[in-house]
């Protein structure tokens, strides 16, 4: 994993601001979402399984977005 570039500065004392900032760096980094796949196996059939549900919820919601 790769922390370059996951600092945040406090400014004026104000830590509650940094940590938010932190926070928000490390949501759009992914790394939360990394830590979660690697913290336990799961089968290749429950990936596909979570995929094709992934798909027809995709699906449903750009048919349910199109009006004719």
């Amino acid at each position: 994993m790769n922390l370059n570039g996951k600092r945040v500065i406090v400014k004026d004392g104000n830590v509650e601001k940094a940590l938010r900032k932190f926070k928000k760096k490390v949501q759009e980094s992914g790394l939360l979402l990394e830590l979660q796949k690697r913290e336990r196996y799961t089968k290749p059939s429950v990936k596909k399984k979570l995929a094709r549900s992934m798909a027809k919820k995709r699906w449903q919601k750009s048919l349910q977005n199109k009006t004719y």
